[in-house]
């Protein structure tokens, strides 16, 4: 455990996610040329980003049942696979129904990623490094969107289609063969709990870990924290600031990448506080949402265009929302057992795509039911289309809110059963702190 071994499975781990968010985000990048390459309306553009979405959802909880029965290499090496087929599909795709199905294997092979990959750190490393490994393994895999917001978005306009989305395909194979050459399931001689042994004992521990309210509590942190980034930088942030803000194209391509240096910066701390502060992780959760609606408000409310800065701002605040979404997959691990951490981490992983998916659909309906058959791209996202559509997102949210509060009440009763640990309110903590330092 925590040795040089580990460390390189580590690495081509993240390299693997890597590769997938960077298939994930291309479409967004895209979005201005599929429009024009495949002639569709805002509905039926989100509907190709919405499916694949769905299919990531859809497969995360058959996904961790697979990995606690077969293992993470082999999801690992499936999901590359798959995303390496997508990818070259939709390269060649003449129509948006062929697109579909390009999408339709990147979701598959993306879901396989990330929860793999979360499984393999807490079996070859242990301690408290492992919330941080955590989140620095999600922060650094957003350097896929850095992939794509600028070489990938650059070879799209410099040499088309194609050729972009061949060389994204491309990529993804090289990981595909640095992770059948290095990855393991585990160290040597591990004594790590046995994998299921049959899918029978797997579904069995997929019921238990669904009904933990740990579990649940994680689902709905996840819900609330990674849907609104997930929304603006796979699909509609870059339409948004190219139309209805009036920034150029490589711009708002580049503008992308704050939402991922903000994650990259804010991913560490959150990792050092949820190791301190175990008990206050869903504090941290409701302040990052409550940062979220605060800034978006601000943007929605401007009168008129809003100010370059408050566009850097909510770019910021999205940026936490990625780490903040990977506590969820910490009160997986504080609340199941390591053999069933495959199954956990799947339910918490459906989370936010769920929240991304509904938002992202009726985006698409919102501006489409504004502008209108037959109107021109410039008035179909415009900014006021935009102002009204982006208010999906406080119904969607704050759902998730109540159900967040709920799940972590179930949760505090259950530490108090088993572990005779009562957490009182924050403002209750931080008086006696107060009083503790100034007596």
């Amino acid at each position: 455990m925590n040795s040089a071994k580990s460390w390189l499975v580590f690495w081509v781990g993240v390299f693997a996610y890597i590769t997938a968010v960077m298939q994930r985000s291309t479409l967004g990048v895209a979005g201005v040329s599929a429009v024009e390459r495949f002639d569709a309306s805002a509905s039926a553009f989100s509907s190709l980003a919405v499916l694949q979405l769905v299919v990531y959802a859809a497969l995360q909880v058959p996904v961790g049942v697979l990995i606690d029965r077969l293992g993470p290499r082999v999801l690992i090496a499936a999901g590359l696979s798959f995303l390496v087929v997508g990818q070259v599909v939709l390269a060649f795709a003449p129509t948006i129904s062929v697109a579909v199905i390009g999408r339709v294997l990147v979701g598959a092979g993306d879901a396989a990623i990330f929860v793999s990959v979360m499984r393999l750190v807490t079996s070859w490393f242990s301690g408290p490094v492992v919330p941080q490994l955590s989140q620095w393994m999600g922060n650094l895999g957003q350097a896929g969107q850095i992939l794509s917001a600028i070489p990938f978005a650059w070879l799209l306009h410099s040499a088309g289609w194609t050729p972009a989305f061949l060389a994204a395909a491309s990529l993804v194979a090289l990981g595909l063969v640095l992770a059948l050459a290095v990855i393991r399931d585990s160290p040597a001689g591990s004594t790590e709990a046995h994998r299921a042994s049959s899918l029978r004992e797997a579904l069995t521990q997929l019921a238990a870990s669904f009904r933990r309210p740990g579990t649940q509590l994680g689902f709905w942190a996840h819900y609330v924290t990674q849907s609104s980034g997930t929304v603006f930088s796979l699909l509609w942030g870059y339409p948004f600031m190219v139309y209805g803000l009036g920034l150029s194209e490589p711009l708002a391509a580049s503008m992308l990448l704050v939402v991922v240096a903000s994650g990259v910066l804010i991913g560490p701390l959150l990792g050092l506080l949820c190791a301190r502060y175990p008990y206050r992780r869903s504090n941290l959760v409701l302040g990052i949402v409550l940062a979220i609606g605060t800034a978006w408000t601000a943007l929605l409310l401007w009168p008129g265009s809003p100010p370059f800065w408050l566009l850097v701002v909510l770019l910021v605040v999205l940026g936490a929302g990625g780490p903040g979404s990977l506590i969820g997959f910490d009160f997986a691990r504080t609340f199941n057992p390591v053999r069933v951490l495959g199954s956990a981490n799947g339910v918490v992983n459906v989370g936010g795509f769920m929240a991304s998916f509904i938002m992202m659909f009726f985006i698409g309906l919102i501006l489409d039911s504004q502008a209108g058959p037959g109107a021109s791209t410039g008035e179909l996202y415009s900014l006021e289309s935009f102002r009204l559509a982006f208010l999906v997102q406080y119904l969607v949210i704050g759902f998730g809110v109540v159900m967040l509060l709920l799940a972590r009440r179930r949760t505090r009763r259950r530490i108090i059963e088993e572990e005779g640990i009562q957490v009182g309110p924050l403002w209750v903590a931080a008086m006696e702190a107060f009083r503790r330092r100034h007596p």
